[in-house]
This record gives C-alpha cells, sequence and structure tokens, in this order.
C-alpha cells in the first residue's frame, strides 16, 4: 500500500502502508524494549462521536483495552479534525511531553487502522523528532498476550460552534 500524500480521509479500517515518513514503523517487541525505559509517551487515537450535547462528552458504546499507561485522544488520527480537535491535538501533545518535541510519541490504535497512521504524520509535521507508528495497535499487543488496562479518553476539546 502506497503511502497518501495527504492524510486517509475515510475507510479508516483497511490495510495501512508499511510506514509514515519521518517515523520509525516498530513491532510489539519494539514497543516493550521502548516502553522499558520510561521516556515513551504511547497515544491510542481510537475514534469516538460526541455528544450533540453543549460541551457534550465522548459517547462510547463499548469498553476499550490499550497498552498501560497510555494516554487516549479520541478522534485526533480522523483525516480532516475540525479546528477544535487540531488545536487540542497540539494542546494535548505539548502537555505531556512538557513542550520538548524530542520526546518518544507511540501512536496506536487498532490492526489496519488509519487513525493512527494519521495521527503519526500529523505529529512528525508538528515537529516531533521522535514518533513511533504501531501499526499492529492493541490488536498485535494483545495477540502477544501482554498486559492491558481498560481505556479512558481524555475530556474532549471544545465543541465546534456551528
Amino acid at each position: 500500500m502506497p503511502q497518501p500524500d495527504g492524510y486517509r480521509l475515510s475507510d479508516y479500517r483497511s490495510p495501512t502502508p508499511d510506514g509514515v515518513v519521518g517515523a520509525e514503523t516498530v513491532d510489539t517487541p519494539a514497543v516493550q524494549a521502548l516502553l522499558s525505559p520510561g521516556r515513551l509517551i504511547p497515544i491510542f487515537v481510537q475514534r469516538l462521536e460526541r455528544s450533540t450535547l453543549p460541551g457534550g462528552p465522548w459517547l462510547q458504546s463499548k469498553p476499550y483495552r490499550q497498552i498501560p499507561g497510555s494516554v487516549w485522544l479520541p478522534n485526533v488520527g480522523v483525516g480532516a479534525p475540525d479546528p477544535a480537535t487540531l488545536a487540542w491535538f497540539e494542546s494535548q501533545l505539548d502537555r505531556l511531553t512538557g513542550g520538548d518535541r524530542s520526546r518518544d510519541l507511540l501512536f496506536y490504535c487498532l490492526s489496519d487502522c488509519w487513525l493512527s497512521w494519521n495521527a503519526a504524520k500529523r505529529a512528525v509535521l508538528l515537529g516531533y523528532a521522535r514518533v513511533h507508528w504501531y501499526p499492529t495497535g492493541i490488536d498485535g499487543w494483545m495477540e502477544a498476550g501482554l498486559p492491558t488496562e481498560e481505556a479512558h479518553p481524555l475530556p474532549p476539546p471544545a465543541a465546534p460552534t456551528p
């Protein structure tokens, strides 16, 4: 699968390219090795719908599992996020890294999921130097029999104004 010039805008659950330009593609043993020094920030990017109520929460139809210690930033991997979601993504990365763009960031979702590919590409374009993409995601992690924890999304960004 060739890498697109832009972001994947639809059909997020389909085969992905072998890599992301500017990021390192990693497998399960590499993720384990990166986690051991404690410098890696694992970021789960599964998509969620939002309530239509003003300032409404994420709507989670089923529980999700994540790599222990991960931060769940929903919707930051959609192809064309609204400006509020983009600003939220940038501010969350800045908060998580303490402004250090050389921190190791790991983006993952499910296997065959473009959301993590898009989010990794977006982080590279924001100037993060040590971006890692885990294409098999939580599915590969669980298939390896590794521990997980229940995922809880961070509160959503301000709802876009109509």
